[in-house]
């Protein structure tokens, strides 16, 4: 503040207007000789100093008391107030500090400024650059369960990932996402573009094919305030959840991904009706399960235990339609692509796949039979045996009224839809499928291939 205020904000104003006049005089070096000149008078007590702290209050109260008896204006109280039992400062006379700041350094000019300025630029623009690093760490470290040095190997990541966009490539935008009178954690901000590039390097999941679709839709979950730009809290949060999330929360992430805002039926044109997946996963499915297994009695204990953990649920998530389901079968088929235990996963997801479209079909004839209010009571489903009193507590809340604000399903897929829930308590009565989603990932050698491969990366996209 010395600097950038000529001393009014620090000293008694009826003395820094002094050393106003000084400046307009003599120009910047005034400032300088003035500053060097309290730091030689004080260089005693400053020598002494244990921190950063100490040394602030011996500059703030010697200031404080410099003095202009010469002045017309009224002496203005202290601007700071210090309570300790330290003797009264001495009084200085502003005129015998300007007349000691010119016999000491009036040889100083501007050259030698612009010179010691060039010298140590590079070290002072680090030790900002340090300053914000461990202050967004600092923020973002108690939400998360990464260790200091993960945490700033990612923060590196992220900024390069910027800077990289802002010099290479000819993306001259980036230049706009950084602002420095900006708060920590948005001072750095990144686009789709560059949140795809960190998501291929850090994502601890190969998606195949659909790894850009993905990525591309955890931005948008990301983009909550629809800036189409993120920040570090919010790409370190997401892949807190995906390296260190239970089993819920990575599959409420997936979930997510594959339900509006983030899915957009403009990215795949499949109709549900005309696709083939649902017959073949059926169909592996049989061939897979030589038992014969009771649908009507694994569908009637799922539907019980829904019902149980209705009550536990914690943030209601939109439900998903049948198209969205398909992908969302599609996306979990992807990610287990030369896993070790292929097979296992490929037969489960498909038992799994197979329980969630008969849960769909009931829940669509519940519904279907509930809005046909002229139908009486005895004509309701007899079919549906499975089904008990309780189980209707299931589809309460499978509503496709106006509170989910998306857009209706296609033509043919009428009220076909299951819940987070309905899937979270599938999933779960395949083992294979638990260990997969429970399996630990090892965020360090993530992290240094990251680091390693980061700019041969951008190497690759440029050339392509």
């Amino acid at each position: 503040s010395w600097f950038l205020t000529l001393f009014l904000s620090i000293m008694p104003l009826e003395s820094a207007l002094n050393i106003v006049d000084y400046f307009f005089y003599g120009g910047i070096k005034v400032i300088f000789q003035v500053g060097l000149a309290i730091l030689d008078v004080n260089t005693p007590e400053l020598c002494r100093c244990t921190d950063d702290g100490q040394a602030l209050i011996i500059l703030s109260r010697f200031l404080d008391h410099i003095t202009n008896k010469e002045s017309p204006l009224l002496q203005i109280a202290q601007q700071h107030v210090f309570n300790d039992d330290k003797e009264p400062v001495q009084q200085v006379e502003i005129s015998d500090l300007i007349r000691d700041s010119y016999e000491k350094f009036g040889d100083l000019h501007v050259g030698q400024i612009e010179q010691m300025r060039c010298r140590h630029r590079i070290r002072v623009l680090q030790n900002l650059e340090d300053t914000t690093k461990q202050n967004m760490l600092r923020v973002v470290a108690p939400d998360v369960s990464f260790s200091s040095e993960g945490l700033g190997d990612l923060y590196d990541l992220f900024k390069r990932e910027h800077l990289l966009s802002c010099y290479w490539g000819g993306n001259g935008s980036a230049e706009l996402h950084h602002d420095p009178s900006l708060p920590y954690l948005e001072q750095y901000r990144i686009n789709s573009f560059q949140f795809g590039n960190l998501f291929c390097l850090l994502s601890p999941w190969t998606w195949g094919a659909h790894t850009d679709i993905l990525a591309q839709r955890t931005f948008r979950v990301l983009d909550e305030n629809e800036d189409s730009l993120i920040d570090f809290k919010e790409l370190v949060n997401w892949l807190d959840t995906m390296y260190y999330g239970d089993i819920s929360e990575k599959l409420r992430l997936l979930y997510r991904l594959h339900i509006p805002p983030a899915y957009s039926n403009d990215t795949d044109n499949i109709s549900p009706l005309r696709t083939t997946f649902v017959s073949n996963v059926q169909r592996d499915y049989l061939k897979s399960n030589a038992r014969a297994t009771d649908y009507q009695h694994q569908l009637k204990k799922m539907l019980e235990d829904l019902v149980k953990r209705k009550k536990e649920a914690t943030k209601d998530l939109p439900l998903m339609n049948q198209r969205e389901f398909i992908q969302f079968c599609k996306t979990l088929y992807s990610m287990f692509r030369e896993d070790p235990e292929e097979n296992h996963l490929y037969q489960a997801i498909a038992t799994v796949t197979t329980l969630l479209l008969q849960i769909g079909e009931v829940g669509q004839r519940i519904r279907n039979s509930g809005s046909m209010s002229e139908m009486p009571p005895s004509a309701s489903f007899k079919e549906t045996d499975v089904l008990t009193p309780t189980d209707d507590a299931v589809f309460e809340e499978v509503d496709i009224g106006p509170k989910n604000n998306y857009p209706p399903s296609q033509p043919g897929e009428d009220n076909w839809s299951v819940s987070f829930e309905q899937i979270l308590a599938s999933l779960l009565t395949e083992q294979s499928l638990v260990n997969f989603f429970e399996r630990s990932v090892p965020i360090k050698s993530k992290l240094l291939h990251a680091v390693a491969n980061q700019y041969q990366q951008r190497i690759n996209l440029t050339i392509h």
